[in-house]
């Protein structure tokens, strides 16, 4: 028995001690801030210098990864507050624009890239994120449905207007929201977040059919 069992408890022992070299050497390191800042500026050395100042967080990015996106009522109120000051609505007060136009753009991905053509149209890229038409066969789900948003909402005015600032500065409405802010960063022009709000609104508009 002794020499047998004798090889068995030694593999079982090898065994383990191999599971625990294993998992010394898979432990995750703790980083600093810092370091992680630094390794990423290094990444973007030969960019141009706009775009190399497009990673650096403002107030309210800093605020949100501090927090890891889960920041208290105090801070949440702070960021929406600031954001909510850098909204800018159509100085002729309409909000709607052409929803064929803003169809277009909910589709494109293009824009703000290395490979891009200076002058490039960015587009909204909002498939990746929501289902926007029912007949839509890919589309993400980070986001939620937008499905018949416009009829689901009776085409309300007021949360035209909500939608407008939540698409040019998502985080005026939620604090470290993981949607873009297309028009406080310029990513999109006032005439394509007024396209795309049609998009969302128009009757005659896909969405809401």
């Amino acid at each position: 028995m002794t020499n047998i069992a004798s090889p068995i408890l030694l593999g079982a022992l090898l065994s383990l001690a191999a599971c625990a070299a294993a998992s010394a050497q898979t432990a995750p390191k703790t980083v600093d801030d810092a370091t992680v800042d630094k390794y990423l500026a290094s990444t973007f050395g030969k960019a141009p210098p706009e775009w190399q100042e497009r990673i650096k967080p403002d107030e309210t990015l800093m605020a949100c990864n501090k927090f890891r996106n889960n920041v208290p009522a105090a801070e949440a109120e702070k960021i929406t507050a600031r954001e909510t000051a850098k909204l800018k609505f159509p100085a002729d007060g309409k909000l709607l624009g052409d929803w064929k136009s803003g169809a277009k753009i909910a589709n494109n991905g293009r824009g703000n890239q290395f490979s891009d053509k200076p002058g490039t149209p960015a587009g909204g890229n909002c498939y990746s994120c929501h289902q926007m038409e029912a007949a839509e066969l890919s589309y993400g789900t980070l986001g939620p449905s937008l499905t018949g948003y416009g009829k689901i909402w009776k085409y309300d005015p007021e949360v035209i207007k909500r939608t407008y600032a939540k698409v040019y500065d998502s985080q005026s409405q939620v604090a470290c929201s993981n949607m873009p802010r297309f028009g406080a960063n310029n990513v999109l022009t006032e005439a394509q977040i007024k396209d795309i709000i049609a998009f969302l609104f128009d009757p005659e508009s896909p969405v809401n059919k």
